[in-house]
């Protein structure tokens, strides 16, 4: 058994490149036009009310405030599920929301439906089900599809686990659209999963075959998670780039996705951000913050190490959610409560959920306003 288990040691070392580069391989292949002809047509989809893929809502931030998560991946609960570890955060993040009446936004892949039935999942998250059916209960809960979780759009009996797993009817979204007003300004937030338009993920049949024919056994095998932010760094970046692109062409629009595992806020990745912040305080001569940014680059040079050429002009109107299975049980998402749009984060500090605003901004200030 000992000699098994080194034997299996070595290879999941050996492996490791090349199974996740595989992985890669076969998870995005953005095309730009065909992500910018998507989303437009989603944008549109929202204003026509015979038009059932998108909903538009309007929401007072003042009022209403709104919490954004993506990319959950609930599954089984064995070595296949990527969203084991982030359960205890998650859990307390929706008793947290709850509690505060905050509005739901799931915007999509919650369900890992290319490895598992629905069965399995709908047994295997009985306590997160229930806690969602609160917001569901306050009119609070908007679920976006995509493309782990298709088979809610695609497949004839989906309604029916649907009310199975709810105790009720609830309709499922390609995008929402927030209308916001606040003090003078008038805009709209375009939330959307963020597949559309990838080849190998926008219903692609082979890519979800290779997911549970042949990733899903060896990550299983392997105890092998993902979900970290320098899986497939190049994709995700062209990926992101191609959103923010789509995005920085309309006026009064704030574009939030998920899909890609990378947060982003303000169109920054956290790596960007903080090149940035290292400027400022060489500009301001601040030595104590330049020492504490060079210790934390490297850091994040090592998830993920690639910079937007044109990161010093990018316009504010691009925003990413990350994800809720990071492989050390983080989960991050967006919050709008009041004036403020914020990046935050669940992670465990000395064993217990707490919840961390990794950045904020004003609303009205992304579009020039004060």
């Amino acid at each position: 058994m000992l000699i098994f288990e080194g034997m299996k040691r070595v290879l999941k070392f050996l492996f490791l490149k090349l199974l996740r580069k595989a992985a890669a391989r076969f998870s995005s292949a953005p095309d730009k036009a065909k992500v910018h002809e998507a989303l437009s047509q989603l944008l549109k989809a929202a204003e026509d009310t015979k038009d059932k893929r998108s909903l538009l809502l309007s929401i007072n931030p003042a009022i209403q405030p709104v919490i954004i998560f993506s990319d959950q991946h609930k599954g089984a609960r064995n070595a296949k599920d990527d969203f084991k570890k982030a359960e205890k955060n998650y859990l307390a993040a929706l008793s947290y929301y709850e509690q505060q009446k905050y509005f739901l936004i799931d915007l999509g892949d919650s369900e890992e439906l290319w490895k598992n039935s629905v069965g399995t999942i709908m047994k295997s998250n009985k306590e997160i089900f229930f806690l969602e059916k609160k917001f569901i209960a306050r009119n609070a809960f908007c679920k976006v599809i995509g493309n782990h979780d298709l088979f809610w759009k695609e497949d004839p009996f989906a309604p029916f686990y649907l009310k199975k797993m709810y105790d009720e009817k609830i309709p499922v979204y390609e995008s929402i659209v927030l209308k916001y007003k606040t003090g003078q300004m008038d805009f709209k937030i375009l939330c959307t999963h963020g597949h559309q338009g990838d080849r190998q993920s926008d219903g692609n049949a082979f890519s979800k075959w290779f997911v549970s024919k042949i990733w899903g056994p060896l990550q299983s095998y392997f105890e092998l998670n993902p979900n970290t932010p320098s899986c497939n760094n190049e994709r995700k970046s062209l990926h992101n780039e191609y959103m923010y692109e789509w995005s920085a062409l309309h006026q009064d629009l704030i574009l939030i996705t998920g899909h890609t595992h990378q947060p982003v806020f303000k169109s920054l990745t956290h790596l960007e951000r903080l090149y940035l912040d290292l400027e400022n305080a060489i500009a301001e001569n601040n030595k104590e913050r330049m020492q504490k940014i060079l210790l934390e680059i490297p850091r994040r040079k090592k998830e993920y190490n690639i910079v937007n050429v044109s990161f010093r002009d990018l316009l504010p109107f691009y925003f990413n959610s990350g994800c809720c299975c990071f492989d050390d049980g983080t989960i991050t998402g967006i919050e709008m409560l009041g004036k403020e749009i914020m990046l935050i984060k669940w992670s465990n500090k000395n064993g217990e959920p707490e919840r961390t605003v990794l950045e904020r901004v004003e609303l009205e200030k992304l579009f020039g306003s004060e």
